[in-house]
């Protein structure tokens, strides 16, 4: 659920870690006074998962729980507050929503009848709950999207991509698994995004090595915007093709030196222009999100249109 800095190559990673620790929430237990499990849904390095039961809302939701070793761990505190402040101020269609977070341990011994639902021991960040499988679920086993899919995909995403960067915020970990799909798809994860000032003070890599711009690997001052450009366009390749534009190597990072493998010749000029400019090396010479969805709205609007049957 949650990225943190960018992962170790497989071949340098060391043997199977053990099992997370986990606060041992079982369906019907209360993670806040009115906010009760209903099953664990996955989690991170940092986070459990958990679908809940919102009382105060009457809606099932997400919580990400921060583990029992990180509940009191400044540096998760702080990246959980910094990830529901972003979420707070954020409103967009194709951005999944927050609605909220429990940071800090009530005084003594609990929540009393008279606080407001969301109270509790454990520390936690409240998200909407998107009913539908992400887009690395649907590329599983070398699947691919039909253009009909990719396109309007696409034009999504760099919406929510435009949005962003006017707000002053890079995502910084787009890619096909923080991509849910539906009417309209969503954008999830914000727990590794900056603000523009953020992002152009890190000197360390951050992100999902498979999806990250070279100025995410290598932090120089450009890492800004087009790092979410290059994010989406690797992902629509992937979409598109079933396989990422930079394949694993004997390098970490393939795409610090190597161009992306060439598309398939049935991808129409205009969108294979899109893509090899958004996955160019150079930051400055990408097209910003609005110019990737200025370029995909023609594509879009020549799709067919569903067939529906008038009256004869």
């Amino acid at each position: 659920m949650d990225s943190t800095v960018a992962s170790t190559p497989p071949w340098e990673r060391s043997p199977p870690r053990p099992r997370r620790p986990t606060g041992g929430l079982e369906e019907g237990e209360e993670i806040a006074r009115g906010r009760t499990v209903l099953r664990g849904i996955g989690g991170g390095r940092r986070y459990e998962a958990l679908l809940v039961w919102d009382e105060h809302r009457l809606a099932v939701l997400v919580a990400k729980v921060l583990r029992p070793d990180q509940a009191t761990a400044p540096v998760a505190l702080h990246d959980l507050r910094r990830e529901a402040d972003l979420l707070q101020r954020l409103g967009h269609p194709v951005i999944v929503r927050g609605f909220g977070a429990v940071l800090d341990p009530p005084r003594g011994g609990g929540a009393r009848p008279h606080e407001p639902a969301g109270r509790g021991p454990f520390p936690h960040l409240v998200l909407e709950h998107l009913d539908g499988p992400t887009l690395d679920e649907l590329l599983k086993d070398g699947q691919t999207l039909a253009l009909e899919q990719l396109l309007p995909l696409g034009l999504h995403m760099a919406s929510a991509l435009h949005y962003l960067a006017a707000e002053g915020i890079v995502h910084l970990d787009v890619k096909p698994s923080n991509v849910v799909m539906g009417g309209p798809p969503r954008l999830i994860d914000l727990s590794v995004a900056r603000t523009v000032r953020e992002a152009a003070a890190l000197r360390s890599p951050i992100g999902t090595d498979a999806f990250m711009a070279p100025e995410q690997c290598e932090p120089d001052g450009r890492l800004g915007p087009p790092a979410d450009v290059f994010g989406l366009a690797a992902t629509l390749y992937t979409g598109l093709t079933g396989t990422r534009p930079f394949p694993p190597c004997e390098e970490r990072w393939p795409q610090l030196t190597a161009a992306p493998s060439k598309l398939p010749r049935r991808t129409p000029r205009a969108l294979a222009d899109v893509l090899l400019a958004g996955l160019d090396p150079d930051p400055s010479a990408r097209p910003t999100a609005r110019e990737v969805a200025v370029a995909l709205e023609p594509l879009v609007a020549a799709l067919p249109r569903r067939m529906t049957l008038g009256r004869r």
